[in-house]
């Protein structure tokens, strides 16, 4: 209820005062947003910051029917998120964007051309973003292209936010002809399909997944090509400051250090609400888990590394689970209401094909966490990935996820996993 009235009220605003919006269903408003949303490729921008966060999307026609594909290039080819649930109101069409809590309102700017905002109905206080979009093969970046600076490799980088904290991360760039893709790696994940250009001695990259949107801007120093520095920019208000320097070694902290346990705990003991039935709990000691290898998934569908590993563990769960392995999902949503922290997850599951269970940890902070899991000490942030052997003993626990628009990271991501999983599997 509360995403259908924001999005109403959103469209109200885009419609004006004189035209009072109607909600359309079944055919007149498939008919209707179909008018907005012409079949093939379209570039937009987000507006924020006093800069221009642009994306690509394609609209196809499925069973009569605008679905809109968020397009996202990165190291290891293009992502695309299906969105579908597309609905009209008034003169405006609301693109409900994958599993976040968020949506596009729109409305024609002129022919083939679109302005609106992207609405964030997840955040404290959500909050909308201007956008227009245009159809038509369109660069991401626009502007001129310089072939010859170099970006590509690994960087030795360190953000900073606007309380001065800092945190390390390691940048991977590949290059062609002027045109980046890349990511940027953290001890919490990764900030997925980055792509852009270098123009002259600077590089522009950006993402939106419709959950988020970023942009990344880096220069080089004059006459050193090994040094570069920037501005990131996350959705409307979000800003950091960064620094790197060219080098192959870079590394982040081991991921299997940062979060543990407690001294003189080895097992955790929690009793969680399943997202289909706020009376059927799931613990871990359940007859269901007795005797089997348990990987316990920390996330949230707000979050895009989880996303990633949400991917990655649903078709793994279904080729493995005959071999005495069991995945419990525990999701720490946006809201403290059971049933809004139920639905989200639901949507998750519902997208992805979750076959394993899932149930609602809490509210989505470290503290939350904290309080509901109190064997762990340090928890840093989601995912979290926790690995319990056949006696239920925590055996492993891994900080973030490196999912897959990080090229190779995501092959030995993987083959971390499995061998984790493989070795307690065995005894």
């Amino acid at each position: 209820m509360k995403s259908f009235c924001l999005a109403l009220l959103a469209a109200t605003l885009l419609a004006g005062c004189n035209s009072a919006p109607t909600t359309g269903s079944g055919e007149t408003a498939a008919t209707s947003a179909a008018a907005l949303l012409t079949p093939g490729p379209w570039r937009g921008e987000l507006a924020t910051q006093g800069q221009a966060i642009p994306f690509l999307f394609e609209v196809k026609t499925e069973a009569g029917k605008p679905v809109v594909y968020l397009l996202n290039k990165g190291l290891n080819g293009e992502e695309r998120l299906r969105c579908d649930e597309i609905s009209a109101a008034g003169d405006s069409a609301t693109i409900k964007l994958h599993v976040f809590d968020a949506a596009l309102v729109v409305r024609a700017d002129g022919k083939n051309k679109l302005k609106g905002v992207w609405v964030k109905y997840d955040s404290k206080t959500p909050y909308r973003v201007p956008l227009t979009a245009a159809a038509g093969e369109q660069p991401l970046f626009k502007g001129s292209k310089a072939n010859g600076t170099p970006f590509a490799g690994t960087w030795k980088t360190e953000f900073k936010d606007e309380t001065g904290k800092t945190y390390p991360a390691v940048g991977i760039f590949k290059q062609t002809d002027g045109g980046v893709t890349g990511t940027f790696l953290t001890t919490t994940g990764d900030y997925r399909y980055l792509a852009g250009q270098a123009d002259g001695s600077t590089m522009r990259l950006s993402t939106f997944d419709g959950g988020h949107g970023f942009l990344f801007i880096g220069k080089l120093a004059a006459g050193t090509p090994t040094s570069l520095s920037g501005d990131y920019y996350s959705g409307k208000t979000g800003h950091e400051t960064w620094t790197a320097t060219l080098d192959p070694t870079a590394k982040l902290p081991d991921a299997d250090t940062l979060t543990y346990l407690k001294k003189g705990e080895s097992r955790l003991n929690f009793t969680f609400p399943s997202i289909e039935d706020k009376g059927r709990s799931i613990s871990p000691t359940d007859a269901k888990y007795k005797g089997k290898v348990v990987v316990l998934q920390i996330m949230g569908s707000w979050c895009p590394n989880c996303m990633d590993e949400t991917g990655y563990l649903v078709p793994w769960y279904e080729q493995n689970k005959a071999r005495g392995v069991e995945i419990i999902g525990l999701g720490y949503e946006r809201s403290s209401d059971y049933q809004q922290a139920a639905s989200r997850l639901l949507k998750m599951k519902d997208r992805y094909k979750v076959g394993y269970d899932l149930a609602v940890g809490g509210v989505s902070n470290k503290d939350s966490v904290a309080a509901s899991l109190p064997q762990l000490a340090k928890f840093l942030g989601f995912p979290t990935t926790i690995f319990l052997d056949k006696k239920g003993v925590v055996r492993s626990i891994r900080t973030g996820f490196s999912g897959p628009g990080t090229g190779q990271y995501y092959e030995d991501e993987k083959a971390h996993f499995n061998r984790i999983v493989d070795k307690l599997l065995k005894e």
